[in-house]
């Protein structure tokens, strides 16, 4: 007999041997019929892997999270079944899951999205046909001979340990795979294949390019439908299209992923830089600025050159080798070093908006999110080890502040030592204390991710939460004890001798470029009337009236007020509505009685409209508003 625990604590005894389906069956065959897989001593199994001897055992239903990610993986296989099927002479390669999603990477003629629905029809019958998904172990002499017309399938094989290699099969079709899956193909209720791209095999351009066919896939029909919805949304709001509209920016070829603003996308730019600004001040920083390029000697004293070098771009100048700096931080340990320093001057915070270049692939480039230039809002905080903690928290109440003014929700998650990294492991130790120790304090819930620091330091990483509850990577604090180490940067201590300062980098918006790329999704092109680049439009209603509406442009200039006027020969119907689809807050109409009362109409973009407001009770409001920052036009209290 074999004593099997559950997680409530009760324990029920088996004849040995048995598997994950008889457990799951002798607490109910409803409860069975929902399980995806199970978790013994911490590893996922398949349900029909044997137990022989006394453990615990956890079930995952369609309702976890792991189980949605374990049927996707199944999935994958099914739609390569399905793209054999069809394509017999493909080679498969690698079929992972991905957030919201899987893909497979074949060796295959080109497809494209027309091909979807006939490879959909011959993976609804694999579906249907509630195909077991087998798993059998074999050695690894016996996978090469099984594959050994599968090239691609024997590199990855010739990349395994010797011993026993898993093979999942269904029906006769079979793949290479760890595992584990879901116990048969009618697992998949919902399924749908996304989009085809091009990829090379190991990302090697020198390798032959594959078919990346992308696709998802729910236990329910429903929540694929919900989330073909929200990607619906999600292409409505994409930054590159109303960026376009709304005359913001564009990409040139003569400077591939390097954006260009437009005066549109300025007015927004300056009115972010003015909010980090003032919000800086109050904080306690000061600003700085450091040049775009510095000598190689720099970057290998601060350890980028052998850490980031394939990243970097560089430029000899005066025979010497130098490059364009990829981040801000060689340079503030220079303007920290040039003069002395007492205990007294610190916690020192220097602010700078600085601008940096990295090389990107150019098949990552994408609109404002991964671009090869951007600004980056840095700050670098020098300080003593007991100042740690404070500062921290300091720092994520300034990050709190300012992200709750963009209407952003956000979590935390904490990143340890990578594999690559410099600095000593006591440092590393006290640093990831001293990160921990402060999230612990400041009490928000925080997820940890084991070597996903900085080369240079552990590091918190703030996600945001936009209006359609995607997350997003901006804000980011690092902890970091080498770098002063490397500039032998110092302070006179309370004691009289010479002490190693503790230094944070830090960023709130992150990559301004990717943060108003965020911003322009997040509010649907729809801004605040504090960031919108056009606020107040004037539409005379005949040409008699233009010197009116003309007057009140350059009294609502002199206000601080951003506005235009749209004195084209057009109906007042049609300016109006592409005032709307401009997305321009205010919309002042501006007609004889208007002109004669020394009053505005004003129209609000949710359709709202209030008669004879006079221009100082209109320029209060509208400046109120702006000054508080706030998210919802409610300028009239309507």
């Amino acid at each position: 007999m074999i004593n099997i625990t559950f997680p409530d604590g009760n324990v029920k005894q088996f004849e040995a041997p048995t598997d994950g389906f008889a457990v799951a069956a002798s607490i109910s065959e409803g409860f069975a019929r929902n399980c995806v897989a199970m978790e013994i001593d911490g590893m996922l199994l398949d349900l029909s892997a044997q137990i022989d001897k006394d453990t615990s055992v956890s079930f995952l239903t369609s309702k976890d999270e792991q189980a949605l990610e374990i049927m996707r993986h199944s999935a994958a296989h099914v739609m390569a079944q399905a793209i054999l099927n069809l394509y017999p002479k493909a080679k498969l390669t690698i079929g992972p899951t991905v957030e919201n999603g899987f893909y497979y990477d074949i060796d295959m003629e080109p497809i494209s999205e027309d091909d979807f629905p006939k490879i959909e029809a011959e993976i609804k019958k694999i579906i249907k046909a509630k195909i077991p998904i087998v798993r059998r172990e074999v050695a690894k002499q016996e996978a090469v001979e099984f594959y050994k017309d599968e090239p691609y399938k024997l590199e990855m094989i010739a990349g395994l340990d010797d011993g026993t290699i898993s093979f999942y099969s269904q029906g006769e079709f079979t793949d290479l795979c760890r595992g584990p899956h879901v116990p048969n193909t009618g697992y998949i209720k919902a399924i749908k294949l996304m989009k085809v791209s091009g990829a090379y095999w190991r990302a090697d351009p020198a390798n032959p390019q594959l078919q990346r066919i992308y696709g998802t896939a729910f236990f329910d029909k429903k929540e694929l439908k919900k989330y073909l919805n929200f990607l619906e949304e999600a292409r409505k709001r994409d930054h590159r299209k109303i960026g376009a509209a709304l005359d913001l920016f564009s990409f040139h070829d003569e400077a591939p992923g390097m954006p260009f603003f437009h005066p549109n996308g300025m007015e927004i730019w300056n009115a972010l830089l003015d909010y980090w600004r003032e919000e800086h001040r109050v904080a306690g920083y000061v600003e700085t600025k450091t040049p775009l390029i510095l000598n190689r000697s720099l970057w290998e004293q601060s350890g980028h050159w052998e850490n980031y070098r394939d990243n970097m771009y560089t430029v000899v100048i005066d025979e010497t080798e130098s490059a364009i700096k990829p981040m801000n931080c060689p340079g503030g340990m220079l303007l920290y070093k040039r003069k002395r320093h007492s205990y007294k001057d610190l916690p020192l915070r220097a602010g700078e908006v600085g601008l940096v270049h990295r090389h990107e692939l150019s098949g990552v480039l994408s609109g404002l999110f991964r671009v090869r230039a951007f600004h980056q809002d840095d700050a670098h905080i020098f300080m003593t080890p007991d100042q740690i903690k404070d500062e921290i928290i300091g720092v994520l109440r300034l990050v709190e502040r300012m992200y709750k003014t963009f209407g952003l929700g956000f979590h935390l998650e904490l990143s340890t030592r990578p594999k690559k990294s410099i600095g000593s492991d006591e440092q590393w130790e006290s640093a990831t204390y001293g990160l921990s120790s402060a999230l612990d304090e400041y009490g928000l819930e925080y997820k940890i991710n084991e070597g996903d620091g900085a080369f240079y330091g552990p590091k918190i990483d703030i996600h945001i939460n936009d209006a359609i509850g995607r997350t997003w990577q901006c804000g980011t604090i690092q902890l970091d004890m080498s770098l002063p180490e490397r500039f032998d940067l110092s302070y006179i201590g309370a004691d009289n001798d010479k002490h190693r300062p503790v230094m944070i980098h830090r960023v709130i918006y992150g990559s301004i470029e990717r943060f108003l790329g965020i911003l322009i999704e997040h509010f649907a092109g729809k801004f605040p009337l504090w960031l919108a680049p056009v606020q107040i439009v004037i539409l005379p209603i005949n040409d008699d009236l233009a010197p009116f509406a003309e007057k009140l442009h350059r009294t609502f200039e002199k206000a601080g007020l951003r506005s235009s006027v749209d004195g084209r020969t057009e109906s007042l119907k049609k300016k109006v509505r592409e005032a709307q689809l401009n997305q321009i807050p205010l919309i002042i109409t501006a007609g004889e009685k208007e002109r004669e009362n020394g009053t505005l109409s004003v129209r609000t973009l949710d359709g709202k409209i209030r008669f004879g407001v006079s221009a100082a009770e209109f320029i209060k409001s509208a400046n109120e508003n702006i000054v508080a920052r706030n998210l919802e036009l409610d300028m009239f209290g309507d």
